[in-house]
């Protein structure tokens, strides 16, 4: 069955909308204008993570997909609010964080168009600064506070909750109901006989990536105390998630999400646990007779993984290392058999942006982790503030995982710019505060430290009361 689409053109390039998809987009659109702010991304997530990555308008060779009109109508939102209602851009100051990701948007692009120094490259690049630039700070804005943290989370639980049950439809029906829509498939792709279910998103290992990298947050919900019910169906929905797309690498990120929850008994102790990581894989490189990151080879989860090939991308990225430390590279399809899919986060920024670019990228995860380990020391004692930094950075962690063996293109790029701007919001408040590093004590204990003016102590009398405090005598000299 054909999708009911307004089509102008043909091939990949066609604009491809359903009444359905502009109809809510508008009603999105009219809501992020006149909602409150803590309320107006909630009609931009649920639309952008619940309509096929392909719905979209070509206009003059450029592609402007759903979420691009969203975020157009949402920087509007902004620029009213800022000069004309006066309204702070987003929480806190500018941070460490929105440099390193201002810092990946310059490189990338830049090394790209120097590469192919065509007006498609430049056009394609004005899309990434539109999802990107755009995206990210359209988040920032949105997502301010606490309040706002959990607010977002539950709107991905909820999108979660029916992607969930969608693609449980498409595992036993063999049907992708998103795919009427248009932008997807109707039928899903299968492996070893077995359906690979994804939803409206680009591919079935970042539907199961979704799953994974939101768990530890959806955890947050039921450990908040306000939302445990909410909570726990999001946590089934997510792992449902996980298992029913047929692919090793969100369950791998799934697992690295869970590994990092349990490390929480010994969160005082994580700079141990980051040197015995930088040890272990040391060791593994002297003692292997292979580079160590072929490990990834011998990880098979579910059958038919692909392990060698994500392997190989990143022994040939070493290997060809000159070829793009500079702007990249268009000839990494020479490098090997099917060297040209790059299925690895990190290799996609080394072989799309160069060095420049690859640093960039690792600052903004490295300044995330840096960020939410000062604001967790702050937060020394208030046991639920730091669960809330905790679980944002398992899902931290999870990302980093799932980026072995994938690369992100669709929806994932704006849970991957929300998750920063939950950990800006989330850390505002604390960053700026002195680390509490003797909470416990109490303040009397400081007080006998403290110089005092001495006094003779008198002997106790016999007073009617004996529990009021006997009074110190005079200065011994004025006698």
């Amino acid at each position: 069955m054909e999708p009911l689409n307004f089509r102008f053109g043909g091939g990949p390039s066609a604009t491809l909308l359903h009444p359905l998809v502009l109809m809510a987009m508008l009603i999105a659109s009219a809501l992020m204008l006149v909602l409150p702010r803590k309320y107006a991304f909630v009609p931009l997530l649920l639309l952008i993570f619940l309509t096929p990555h392909g719905q979209q308008i070509v206009i003059w060779g450029f592609h402007v997909f759903v979420s691009r009109i969203l975020i157009l109508v949402g920087c509007a939102r902004v620029f009213w609010s800022k000069f004309f209602a006066q309204s702070k851009p987003f929480a806190g100051r500018w941070t460490s964080i929105d440099t390193a990701f201002i810092g990946w948007t310059i490189a990338r692009p830049l090394a790209l168009m120097l590469l192919y120094q065509q007006q498609g490259a430049a056009i394609n690049q004005v899309g990434f600064l539109w999802d990107a630039v755009g995206g990210y700070f359209l988040l920032r804005f949105f997502i301010q506070d606490e309040e706002d943290v959990t607010r977002a989370v539950k709107i991905f639980a909820v999108a979660a909750a029916i992607l969930a049950v969608s693609m449980i439809g498409e595992k036993l029906f063999d049907r992708n109901i998103f795919g009427y829509l248009g932008g997807v498939s109707i039928f899903p792709d299968s492996r070893d006989g077995a359906i690979r279910a994804q939803g409206p998103l680009g591919h079935s290992i970042l539907a199961g990536i979704y799953g994974a990298t939101m768990f530890p947050l959806f955890l947050w919900l039921w450990k908040s105390g306000k939302s445990r019910v909410f909570g726990v169906i999001s946590m089934i929905a997510a792992t449902i998630m996980t298992l029913i797309t047929g692919s090793s690498t969100p369950l791998l990120a799934f697992g690295g999400g869970i590994l990092a929850i349990c490390l929480w008994p010994i969160r005082m102790n994580m700079r141990m646990i980051r040197w015995g990581i930088v040890i272990a894989v040391v060791t593994l490189q002297l003692v292997m007779k292979a580079p160590v990151w072929f490990l990834i080879n011998h990880i098979n989860v579910i059958g038919a993984s692909s392990g060698y090939h994500r392997a190989m991308l990143i022994d040939q990225t070493v290997r060809h290392f000159w070829d793009w430390w500079l702007v990249g590279t268009k000839d990494n399809a020479t490098w090997g058999w099917d060297m040209y899919d790059l299925s690895n986060q990190y290799v996609a920024e080394a072989v799309t942006g160069g060095l420049a670019a690859l640093v960039f990228f690792i600052a903004m995860i490295s300044r995330g982790f840096g960020r939410l380990g000062d604001a967790r020391k702050v937060a020394y004692g208030d046991r639920k503030r730091e669960w809330l930094i905790w679980l944002l950075g398992c899902s931290l962690f999870a990302h980093c995982v799932g980026f072995f063996g994938v690369s992100y293109w669709d929806q994932m790029q704006t849970a991957w710019f929300a998750l920063f701007a939950m950990i800006c919001a989330a850390t505002a408040s604390l960053v700026a505060q002195p680390v509490k590093e003797l909470n416990a004590v109490p303040a009397s204990f400081f007080m006998k430290y403290e110089p005092q003016t001495p006094v003779a102590v008198a002997k106790p009398s016999l007073q009617p009361f004996r529990n009021e405090p006997a009074r110190p005598l005079k200065w011994l000299d004025e006698t």
